[in-house]
């Protein structure tokens, strides 16, 4: 009878989730570097560039992929002869290895996992709880599934209960271009039919940490109704055009993943989450001998693109930028930034509403007045590193704050991931400001962008306090410009008319 020591366990876990942090799945990397090489794009080709930069840079200096370091979700299959040797529960261990990865001095990474999710929504510090789904079954060993799983793509999420008769094609066909970009493909989408409502996410989500094989299976043909199904929404998603960055363009899933159980006759439940460019997760065994070990990768597994910023590229200084500067830039610009930005995110813009609800105003540190902000969370910095990976994030949650800041404060841009929605495109047009767009999955390439950081601001959010970030060079792209015109509506449409046309692109 195996024995899985308490520090076996624990230290696996940990191990696992700072692995996970820096080196991607290397079938995710040979599937974007396939993507890159088909792309004709030239927007969606420059986003893949920089994630593909990205995702080699990480491997190189062991930092995050992603400045959102995710929330820890763990499969187990306990083999029923299997022993413990612990005092904790499984759910314990698995906080405590969380806790270890996630505070490691060497390389840090974000907690985002909020208690008291109704009301005072207050940081843990260390990213636990996990999210821990155990099954028992025959065997002698104890079989770990754990990813790390980002909020901006678990938040797009979708779920139904489908009559028996509908077509999962139509419904699938149909979510996908509600979830928009803030998911940030190139991915992958994870279904899960059959079961019950709670079945189904379950299968959904577990189906995501299986390996992309979408070209082989393509190579091969398909065995199975679901083989059949997996390839047709797989081309048919890609040819919606809404490619990398929402940006349009060939790419938008690199695989579709499908799981299925019996379900009620009068029932079809289907649940649909889509993975993200940092795609973590890690699937080890362990059998009593020790702490777990993951294959380390080669940096020539990684293909040889490096991303260069366009030549064509206009080069803004943020301290000397007006409004009427900001009315020059036309939708699909490449920007370079230099000079002093502001960050603020959810909580942050909450509490500057909060701040004006109550009359009392911005603190006297903060001025926006002719300035850009940053929806970012950044990763705190380890050795001489200036702030830690800083991508985007999903720019639409601040939709609702964006007339209030744009009425308020002199905010003239602001740059974040993924499309807007009605209210913030409203208020943007309105107030003839812009919004620009860095690119999701490339947060520690953006890193090296931002020469100082300070916190000038609301120090007790952590991750989401305003900041002021000092930068050079930084890339972002012109998403919606003073007009209203929007890159998200007019590069998928552009791109979708063009498969169109020519339907060999599509596979």
């Amino acid at each position: 009878m195996p024995t899985i020591t308490e520090h076996d366990f624990i230290q696996s876990i940990a191990d696992a989730l700072q692995h996970i942090s820096y080196y991607h799945p290397l079938d995710y990397i040979h599937a974007l570097a396939d993507a890159y090489e088909k792309e004709q794009g030239p927007a969606a080709r420059d986003a893949i560039a920089q994630i593909l930069t990205n995702s080699r840079m990480c491997a190189e200096g062991r930092r995050p992929i992603c400045q959102d370091t995710g929330i820890v979700v763990v499969f187990l299959k306990v083999g029923m002869n299997v022993r413990w040797e612990t005092t904790m529960s499984v759910q314990e261990m698995v906080n405590e290895g969380v806790r270890r990865a996630y505070l490691l001095p060497e390389n840090v990474l974000r907690a985002s996992i909020v208690a008291d999710p109704a009301f005072t929504r207050k940081n843990t510090r260390d990213n636990t709880p996990a999210v821990v789904h155990c099954e028992i079954v025959p065997g002698d060993t104890v079989d770990v599934k754990l990813a790390a799983k980002g909020g901006g793509s678990e938040n797009k999420s979708k779920f139904a209960m489908l009559n028996p008769n509908d077509s999962i094609v139509d419904w699938v066909m149909k979510t996908v271009p509600t979830m928009g970009a803030g998911w940030c493909p190139p991915g992958m989408l994870g279904i899960g039919i059959g079961g019950t409502a709670e079945k189904a996410m379950l299968m959904a989500k577990e189906s995501l940490m299986e390996h992309i094989d979408m070209a082989q299976l393509k190579q091969r043909g398909p065995q199975n109704r679901i083989e059949e199904l997996r390839i047709e929404l797989c081309d048919k998603v890609n040819a919606l055009g809404i490619g990398a960055q929402g940006l349009g363009g060939l790419s938008t899933v690199l695989d579709v993943k499908i799981f299925d159980f019996p379900t009620h006759a009068a029932s079809k439940p289907i649940a649909m989450i889509p993975n993200c460019a940092a795609t973590r997760h890690a699937h080890f065994t362990l059998d009593g001998r020790g702490v777990a070990s993951l294959p380390i990768p080669q940096l020539s597994d990684w293909p040889q693109v490096t991303w260069q910023p366009d030549v064509n590229a206009k080069r803004v200084d943020l301290d000397t930028l007006t409004r009427e500067i900001v009315g020059t830039w036309k939708a699909g610009d490449r920007l370079l930034l230099r000079g002093k930005l502001l960050t603020g995110r959810d909580a942050a813009h909450k509490r500057i509403a909060d701040l004006y609800a109550s009359g009392d105003g911005l603190p006297e540190a903060v001025d926006f007045t002719n300035r850009v902000i940053y929806y970012v969370g950044p990763v705190d910095p380890v050795r001489e590193e200036a702030v830690g990976p800083a991508g985007p994030t999903t720019a639409t949650r601040m939709d609702k704050f964006t007339e209030m800041m744009l009425a308020n404060t002199g905010l003239i841009a602001m740059i974040g991931k993924a499309e807007r929605g009605p209210a913030g495109l409203d208020a943007i047009r309105k107030h003839k400001a812009a919004y620009l767009m860095a690119v999701g999955g490339a947060a520690y390439l953006v890193s090296k962008a931002i020469r100082s950081s300070r916190v000038v601001a609301f120090a007790d959010l952590g991750m989401e306090a305003i900041y002021e970030f000092d930068v050079e060079d930084m890339p972002v792209t012109v998403a919606v410009d003073a007009l209203g015109s929007n890159v998200h509506e007019t590069g998928p449409r552009e791109w979708a008319e063009k498969i169109r046309q020519l339907p060999v692109l599509a596979g």
